[in-house]
């Protein structure tokens, strides 16, 4: 047996709590959404009934609405563990907010391994519930793209592109921090910006997770995977012997509204809804609509990871941030760092268009890189030291895929 695989399997070992996968047991002591997903994917190599019952366990708390929360919280960690805690969000056992929808292609794939048409029928109207709140109560700019209200929405959380939104809300005071006793202050998002995350989070508590703030913003890294989640609940519908033609109509729409409003000059951005523009910085979350397979413009795409922002093949993983630019910080979450879920996902997009050897490059280095590093949670592109927390599930569970 591989040695880089067994401690990625001790990792995933390590982080489980009989029902679910925490990130990391020091800063992320909860189970978190889009993780989930990610965890799912290698989960399904080492023990498949376990990467269904991390699924079926987020999916557990879905809301009425359809929403899937961003965090689910283990009631046996102690409140003062996490902030903002359970107490913050008022919503029982889970935040409000949500992530990026990853979880049908998880639930597809963890099927493929071993299959399970039960796994899936239970699934399938809870994915289709999901994806559903997204259309219809997230498109706040009528483009047919989904909105997210918070930066944790994206996943990224302090990425650049946000900075132009987040210079309307005023920072919140008054809360204490928990991340920063498990990670260097220089690695996390700084003060004001945690607390404008904290202002937006309250008022949208306050309106019952309802009204949208001062930031709404069109995201093309989210966006492409909910297309790209589309397409894996048609192929989850084929294996039920339910019709999939609406999925795949979804998934085509989507792609086009992205192709027409966030794509400019050779790249996807982000767009600021309550202005109408798109926001000129280039991060990893552009290169995301790699992913999908009838994307017209993948070469333009594949030449911009491969140029000077991005240097795919030259570096170590998927810079966030492109490093041309003067705000660009190699070890700062999200504002330069290479995450292992971001480089995981470019491979699966240069396989679908046909880009082999660099994807093998990249499938290389981050096996390597995450071995290196005791399956950090990310990494300088630079050098490949490793940054935040170690032992993380997601870069632990996405290598084990990649062994595999």
């Amino acid at each position: 047996m591989n040695v880089t695989w067994e401690r990625a399997e001790a990792v995933l070992a390590g982080n489980w709590l009989g029902a679910s996968t925490v990130p990391s047991r020091s800063l992320y002591p909860h189970q978190w959404s889009w993780d989930s997903a990610f965890i799912a994917f290698g989960l399904r190599h080492l023990a498949p009934a376990r990467a269904r019952r991390e699924l079926l366990t987020l999916f557990a708390a879905q809301w009425p609405d359809g929403r899937v929360p961003h965090i689910v919280f283990d009631p046996a960690t102690p409140p003062e563990a996490y902030f903002p805690g359970p107490s913050f969000w008022r919503a029982g056992r889970t935040s409000g907010l949500v992530q990026p929808p990853v979880h049908a292609r998880a639930a597809l794939a963890v099927h493929e391994a071993a299959p399970d048409h039960g796994f899936l029928a239970a699934l399938y109207p809870k994915l289709v519930a999901w994806h559903d709140y997204l259309r219809t109560h997230r498109d706040a700019g009528g483009r047919g793209l989904v909105a997210i209200v918070h930066p944790w929405e994206s996943g990224m959380d302090n990425s650049p592109a946000w900075d132009g939104p987040l210079s309307r809300v005023h920072p919140a005071t008054g809360f204490v921090r928990r991340d920063l006793a498990h990670g260097d202050a220089a690695d996390r998002p700084g003060d004001d910006d945690y607390g404008r995350y904290v202002r937006l989070a309250t008022d949208y508590r306050d309106s019952g997770y309802r009204a949208f703030g001062d930031f709404v913003v069109e995201d093309p890294g989210f966006n492409a995977l909910l297309a790209d989640a589309e397409l894996a609940l048609a192929a989850i519908a084929d294996e039920l012997g339910l019709p999939s033609g609406a999925h795949r109509e979804a998934a085509a729409r989507i792609e086009k509204a992205l192709q027409e409003t966030l794509w400019d000059n050779g790249f996807f951005f982000a767009r600021d809804v309550r202005t109408g523009s798109l926001m000129p910085e280039y991060t990893c979350a552009g290169l995301l609509p790699l992913v999908l397979p009838d994307l017209a413009v993948a070469p333009a795409l594949v030449a911009a990871a491969t140029g000077p922002r991005f240097r795919l093949g030259r570096v170590h993983g998927i810079p966030s941030h492109d490093l041309t630019a003067p705000g660009f910080d190699p070890g700062r979450y999200w504002r330069g760092p290479s995450w292992f879920n971001v480089g995981w996902l470019i491979r699966q997009g240069l396989l679908r268009h046909g880009e082999h050897a660099l994807a093998a490059r990249l499938r290389d280095d981050l096996v390597e890189t995450a071995s290196r590093t005791g399956f950090a949670e990310y990494v300088d592109p630079l050098t490949g030291a490793g940054h935040g927390t170690r032992s993380f599930s997601w870069t632990a569970a996405l290598t084990v895929d990649l062994l595999a």
